[in-house]
This record gives C-alpha cells, sequence and structure tokens, in this order.
C-alpha cells in the first residue's frame, strides 16, 4: 500500500476520532497501532484463558468470581459486565448465551467483591430470565467451552431497568464506552 494510501486511510481514522499517533501527525508514517486505554480485569479464582473451578460453575457452588480493575481512563464513571458462553448458539441463531449482565459498576470500587457487586450496581436479565450471576455448566464431553467476561468502561451511568437483557445493555452503551477488556475461562462438566 503507498504512503499515500496510508496517509489517507490514517487520516480518515482522525476524523471519524481515532487517536493517531505523534509521528504520523508529524508526517512519520502510519502509528504502531490506536491509542487505546489499557483497561485490565484480573481474578485470583483462575488465571485468563485458564480452567474455571467448580466453585465459579453452575455445576458446583455457582459463585460469582470477584475481579479488580485498572489502568482505567480518567473519564470513567461505570462498568459493565457481561459474560457468556461463546461455544453455543441458540436456536438456529448467530447469538450465544448470556449466562451473566450487570452495569453501573461504580468505577469507585475499582471492581467486584467475589459473590456480589457494590452498592449502586445493577443486575440484568440472564439467558434464564433471572437477574443473577449463572456459573459455566457446559456438558460433560471432548472439549471445554470458552466462557467471556467482557468489561466495559462507560463515560456515565445507565438508566436501564434490572429487566433488560443483554441486547438492550449494549444498545444502551452505544456512545458510552471509553475502554473495553475481556477475561476467559474454559469450563467443561465431568463424566
Amino acid at each position: 500500500m503507498s504512503t499515500r494510501i496510508l496517509r489517507c486511510f490514517f487520516a480518515l481514522l482522525s476524523i471519524a476520532g481515532f487517536a493517531a499517533g505523534p509521528a504520523f501527525a508529524q508526517g512519520g508514517g502510519p502509528p504502531p497501532g490506536f491509542r487505546l486505554a489499557p483497561l485490565l480485569m484480573a481474578t485470583t479464582a483462575f488465571e485468563d484463558g485458564g480452567v474455571v473451578p467448580a466453585k465459579y460453575s453452575f455445576r458446583g457452588g455457582n459463585v460469582q468470581p470477584g475481579f479488580t480493575f485498572s489502568n482505567a481512563p480518567n473519564d470513567v464513571v461505570s462498568y459493565a459486565i457481561i459474560f457468556h458462553d461463546i461455544d453455543v448458539a441458540i436456536g438456529g441463531g448467530t447469538g450465544d448465551v448470556a449466562h451473566w449482565v450487570a452495569w453501573n459498576i461504580p468505577a469507585s470500587a475499582g471492581g467486584i467483591p467475589e459473590g456480589g457487586l457494590p452498592e449502586g450496581s445493577v443486575q440484568g436479565k440472564n439467558m434464564t430470565g433471572q437477574n443473577s450471576y449463572f456459573g459455566p455448566g457446559a456438558p460433560p464431553g471432548p472439549r471445554y467451552h470458552h466462557y467471556v467476561f467482557e468489561l466495559y468502561a462507560l463515560n456515565s451511568n445507565l438508566d436501564l431497568p434490572d429487566t433488560a437483557g443483554r441486547d438492550e445493555l449494549l444498545a444502551a452503551m452505544a456512545g458510552k464506552t471509553v475502554a473495553k477488556a475481556a477475561y476467559v475461562g474454559r469450563f467443561k462438566g465431568s463424566e
């Protein structure tokens, strides 16, 4: 790709609101990457990409793991979480299974404790229609299911009732998301 085409491409991205690096602004070529907030989430419950212990599964204790959040942008007011099994398609569609959704988690909390949420947080409807955490429950078999905790840093709280589910949450976050992180756990039921 020619330098002129790359400059046009990155100029369009800059106009769209993406931050192009200083090297590009000074004519030094395209930036090595977008300047995205390095939002992080971590837990001591299991390693990122590791196997989820039974304690946190629907087949075990069904305890919601605790997480710490760090490296958020300064304008974060609240967080939202979507927890889903990406290895399942429901009803012939392309959607996967939403195990848990929560929002208005105060930025000041710095995370969520095990088994609960900070005051002011809202839990929406999961796949079972309940306002609660629904842990991994993959059946026994030859492969693990991948469960993703998606963390969204938002520049405001959401005016969303607890009757909302994932689709409503995603719509409400449009234009308010300033950073995103993910944490993955694997799980399969025992024989």
